[in-house]
This record gives C-alpha cells, structure tokens and sequence, in this order.
C-alpha cells in the first residue's frame, strides 16, 4: 500500500536551521543525516523534509511542492505567497528596523524623506514607508547591507536585528522597527489530502504544544 507523505521544507543552513531539527526531533520523528543533502527522509513517520533556501520555502509551500514549510514571518511577508500560517514557534526571534549612523540627529520617519534605503527586504519596506507617507529611494542589494552607508551608498537601512552587535560594529544606531519576527509554520492553502489527516492524528508525540503543532497542519 503506497502511503501519501508529508513534505516538509526547512532551512538548510542559518539561524532557523537547528531549531526547526529540534522542533522535529522533540516531536519524536527520526531524522536521516541531512548534511550536504537537498532531501531526506524519516525513519519512524512518513515524512520527507526539503533543505532548502529560506527565500524559497514560501513558494514551495505555495506551489505544493511542499505541504508545508517553516520560515521566518520577515521572508513570508517579503515573498507575499498565498499560503497560511499554522503556528507561531517562538524561536527565531528577531525584528526588522531601520538603523542609521550613531551620529545621525534622527527625530522621527520624517527622517527618511528625500534619503537614500539598503535593504534585502525592499516589498516591506515599501509597505512601510506608504504607511508613514515618507518618500524615499529604496536600494535593494543582496548582502552586507550594514555597511551601505558607511561607503555613501545609503543613508540608512532596514535589516534584521537581534543582538544590535552587528549594527554597533558598523557604527549605526537602530531607530525604528519595522516588523517584529519570529519563525512560524505554513502550509499549503485550501483543503489538505484527508489521508494525511488520518495518519497525522493517529501518531504519538512526545511534549505538550509541539504535539498540537503537528497535528495543526491539516487541521
């Protein structure tokens, strides 16, 4: 008897990497070596797990390509794919803000009228700046965003920030905040396969909240 599997993407490496494995594990679902490897596959649950790009989990979700994937809300909000969100996982915490130099007199977003924004989120920072009516030019570059005003290419950014350490050692301060973040778990929209339900529902989880996580996918 062919048994449907349930496909799962996660990051394959950075900071959502070891807690999402975690999530698993403690859910009691062996995982295979996943090193170098684009996709593996449970040993005790009928599940593949996809190692993929972070950007790309949202549209893989989407797509159906998996069932469902676990990404932080800063890349979800950024890709804008139609799927739905089945769980906060509070790990992952991190917040989207503007940050500009440590002697910068900011007063407030009036700031960034007429100035210069580095970003890898340019979509949410957009939003944001329509929702302060503030004019400004928005610089999408794919990295090392923290040092685009320290070489005159913008006047401030919005990256991501937890610590603050990284901002500190490029000579910035963080002045606004964009979007609080945290990883969470989505799934493919509209009516999910009624066999997956059944075999969902009928596995033995260890722990509290993360057995409700699991069996929330396709309920």
């Amino acid at each position: 008897m062919t048994v449907n599997k349930l496909k799962i993407a996660i990051q394959k490496s950075g900071r959502l990497y070891d807690e999402s494995v975690k999530l698993l594990k403690d859910c009691g679902i062996d995982l295979k070596n996943g090193v170098n490897k684009l996709k593996t596959e449970s040993d005790n649950f009928p599940m593949e797990i996809y190692f993929l790009r972070d950007d790309d989990i949202p549209q893989y979700v989407e797509d159906a390509v998996a069932d469902v994937g676990i990404v932080g809300e800063n890349v979800l909000y950024e890709k804008n794919k139609k799927v739905d969100i089945v769980e906060h996982l509070g790990f992952g915490k991190c917040r989207l803000s503007v940050a500009v130099g440590r002697s910068e007199q900011y007063d407030g977003v009036g700031y960034l009228n007429g100035k210069r924004i580095a970003t890898t989120y340019p979509l949410l920072v957009q939003q944001f700046l329509e929702k302060n009516k503030v004019m400004a030019e928005i610089h999408e570059i794919s990295g090392s965003v923290e040092i685009a005003p320290g070489i005159g290419l913008a006047h401030a950014i919005v990256d991501l920030v937890s610590s603050g350490s990284t901002l500190l050692a490029n000579g910035l301060k963080e002045v606004e905040t964009v979007l609080q973040s945290q990883a969470v778990l989505i799934r493919t929209g509209g009516l999910m396969r009624v066999s997956s339900r059944s075999w969902i529902n009928s596995f033995s989880y260890p722990g509290r909240k993360k057995k409700r996580v699991i069996i929330n996918i396709y309920c």
